[in-house]
């Protein structure tokens, strides 16, 4: 299946090109990638039209493999196909920015639902076999040499029960360049099976579902990316910005205790003194607002906000969370354990969330207060290109569920506007009915205007019923892309009214998914599409949060990079959208500070 030749240390790799030429690799064909670092790397061809047709597989010991994938990269421009995030991550951290490729573990995702990923599983999955069967490795198996005589060939990656062996699984797949070989072409096997899977869904779909693979294994890199990378901070004026809210930097324990008194004085002042209050504690919070008139179900921001001229502890209140935000979650400690010396802060990325596919990041990187954005900075002679997409959930249900009169709203540069016409109402009530109908929500304000919607958008309304339907029956549903978003058990019948809340509950999660879920994959195929054309610009994303892209750039680029955003979500709009008549719009500015925008 595989034949393996040794690469001396100080070879220029010039022969292995020659080889994966002379074995049929063509400039932007597949080839699948596993590396072991200042060790060696395997190669295998991954664009045969059969998965059990022999792979022309090549390994190759050197000192420096991340050189060797550098130069098929500038000599083939392949799309990369690997195992999981874990190969782009040795690659980028050693310097390697490759332009595509296929990431099985993200894929598998896509097609499977959920977060949980690895060889073993992709590969049970695609070959049938029950996940739940998957042999491990124990204690005594992995404190021995790995070779575990369990009455068959060891030196074979797949069982005779049809599983990935487990002593490959945990790293034995590294243990010679054959073995890197065939690994290889483990993943190219299962990217053909993942690339099957996904052509056979596409009649059934209004979306590409292999374009969203590509898309998101795109994303995987461009999280790792990120990673690296990491987001401008000024760190002087982020440690100003702090302490306006809760003092200078704390020596000891005293005053931090000390901080935290004087933050609750602020709004225990505001009081008669009687009874003790925990700040900290919700139900004592409606207890203090009730002892001055302020009755409230709970104590969300958006209750009390329009109170603040009842009583002044529920400003002070208000002002208090936000300092305690700052002082538990993006205080002086998150600066001292996420910014690095470079002046950037980092966090981890991932390409979906495991529900509805959106991107997420940890250190604060996707919930930072906006009291804190001014201090996200441009360096020196860069400036920051802001883009942030206009109303883009209602644009994308008209695209995916097709509705005529719709799409025909998202011409407007304002799309609440006509919608608003066409229901005979006020504009702020169009806009909520809209949004009301695609979380699921039935009354209240908006209760006329979403009979209404009926009537002016019978498609799309129909579109959101079907996948409610669908998740209050427990049946799992599918984004325009081809995402799985899985329903979850049925919910426990004992309780007939609990039953019902619960199944209310997962139709409009249902609902919402299919609008959130598409909306995800249309901001990635954005994404990539603009971290693939910035390279003759030197700039670089530097955050994904939601609907906006944050890009870093040379201020004499600036000018440039913004138009390009632009033009990258008319393009990958339209591949998204397969051509439907939907537009979409972006706020986009050239700014110093995030708060400029």
């Amino acid at each position: 299946m595989a034949h393996a030749a040794s690469l001396e240390a100080g070879e220029n790799g010039l022969g292995v090109v020659a080889e994966l030429h002379a074995a049929g690799l063509e400039r932007g064909g597949w080839l699948a990638l596993v590396i072991v670092p200042g060790v060696g790397c395997g190669f295998a061809i991954a664009n045969e039209p059969q998965p059990d047709r022999e792979r022309a597989c090549v390994a190759r010991y050197t000192n420096d493999p991340v050189a060797l994938v550098a130069l098929i990269e500038q000599t083939f421009q392949p799309r990369w196909v690997w195992w999981s995030r874990q190969t782009a991550m040795q690659l980028v951290a050693a310097g390697v920015r490759v332009a595509r490729c296929w990431d099985v573990d993200a894929v598998h995702r896509l097609l499977f639902g959920g977060w949980q990923a690895g060889c073993a599983l992709v590969w049970a999955t695609l070959h049938g076999l029950d996940g739940g069967s998957m042999p491990t490795m124990g204690q005594l198996d992995l404190l021995s040499d790995g070779n575990i005589d369990d009455g068959d060939d060891v030196d074979e990656p797949i069982r005779p029960d049809g599983h990935l062996r487990p002593e490959w699984v945990v790293g034995g797949w590294a243990a010679d360049s054959d073995r890197m070989a065939r690994w290889a072409a483990l993943a190219a096997t299962s990217c053909h099976l993942q690339r099957q899977r996904l052509s056979e869904r596409a009649p059934s779909l209004g979306g590409e579902p292999t374009a969203t693979a590509r898309a998101e294994s795109a994303a995987e890199l461009l999280c790792v990316e990120l990673m690296f990378d990491g987001l401008p901070l000024d760190v002087d004026h982020a440690a100003q910005l702090i302490g306006s809210y809760i003092g200078p930097r704390p020596a000891n324990e005293t005053e931090i205790a000390t901080s935290r008194q004087q933050r609750d004085r602020r709004v225990l002042d505001h009081l008669d003194g009687s009874g003790s209050v925990d700040l900290r504690n919700p139900t004592h919070v409606r207890a203090m607002l009730r002892r001055v008139g302020v009755d409230v179900p709970n104590t969300r921001a958006w209750r009390l906000e329009p109170l603040r001229d009842v009583h002044p502890v529920v400003d002070a209140l208000l002002a208090w969370r936000k300092a305690e935000r700052i002082a538990t979650t993006y205080g002086y400690g998150w600066l001292d354990e996420h910014v690095g010396a470079d002046g950037r802060l980092r966090g981890e990325w991932t390409g979906s969330d495991g529900a509805a596919g959106r991107m997420t990041a940890q250190a604060g990187l996707h919930n930072m207060p906006a009291e804190l954005r001014g201090a996200v900075s441009a360096e020196p002679g860069h400036v920051l290109v802001r883009a942030d997409l206009g109303q883009i959930e209602p644009r994308v249900l008209a695209a995916v569920s097709g509705d005529d009169a719709l799409m025909r709203a998202t011409m407007a540069d304002d799309l609440y506007a006509p919608i608003a016409t066409r229901l005979g109402v006020e504009r702020a009530i169009a806009k909520v009915a809209v949004l009301a109908a695609m979380y699921g929500q039935t009354s209240g304000t908006a209760g006329q205007a979403l009979r209404g919607l009926d009537a002016a958008y019978p498609v799309a309304m129909r579109y959101l019923r079907d996948a409610e339907d669908a998740g209050r029956a427990g049946r799992d549903v599918r984004t325009h892309g081809g995402r799985l978003v899985r329903m979850g058990a049925d919910p426990d019948a004992t309780d007939p009214n609990r039953e019902r809340a619960a199944l209310a509950a997962r139709g409009r999660y249902a609902r919402n998914a299919v609008v959130q879920g598409a909306a995800a994959e249309l901001f990635k195929a954005w994404a990539v599409t603009v971290r693939a054309r910035l390279a003759p610009f030197d700039a670089r994303i530097v955050l994904c949060l939601h609907d906006e892209l944050l890009i870093h750039a040379p201020v004499e680029h600036g000018a440039a990079v913004a138009e390009l955003v632009d033009d990258c979500l008319h393009d990958a709009a339209r591949r998204w959208s397969a051509g439907r008549p939907v537009r979409f719009v972006t706020s986009t500015s050239i700014i110093a500070r995030w708060s400029d925008a």
